[in-house]
């Protein structure tokens, strides 16, 4: 009897973890802490030049167009703070196969952007929130290779 209590407890737990994953971006005080959509695409437009410019990854952007790449951040972003965004491109594996991006690689492009959510006034704990959300990412954009 004892094991069934514990079994059924680990199972109500378990639904009641993957409810709350489910519903972790519902709340928009994220979105709304970093000023909505305006509010996220000012941040990125203000990550990409720097991004194109820079001497240690820009090279990964030089051929993209900013515009297009600021929407598609600001989409991406906008999503994890909980906002009411769609996302249409590519997922980011397929985008960073076989880049050979490296966690070095990927703690500058962070680098930068805490640059710009400083500069656009993020407050400090709107922007752990969103790195914290983000973070996962790299296992999709750090030394990717095609699946087989």
């Amino acid at each position: 009897m004892q094991d069934l209590f514990r079994c059924s407890t680990r199972l109500l737990m378990a639904g009641a973890f993957v409810l709350l994953a489910s519903t972790a971006h519902a709340d928009d005080s994220l979105y709304r802490a970093w000023g909505g959509k305006a509010g996220i695409r000012a941040v990125l437009d203000d990550l990409v030049p720097h991004l194109k410019a820079d001497a240690r990854i820009g090279h990964y952007f030089k051929d993209i167009n900013s515009r297009h790449l600021a929407q598609q951040l600001s989409d991406q972003l906008c999503i994890q703070a909980g906002g009411p965004c769609t996302y249409d491109g590519e997922t980011l594996r397929k985008v960073h196969v076989d880049m050979g991006i490296t966690k070095a690689d990927f703690n500058r492009l962070v680098e930068l952007l805490q640059d710009s959510m400083d500069a656009r006034g993020i407050p400090f704990s709107a922007q752990n929130a969103m790195l914290a959300r983000l973070a996962p990412m790299h296992r999709d954009i750090i030394d990717v290779k095609p699946e087989n």
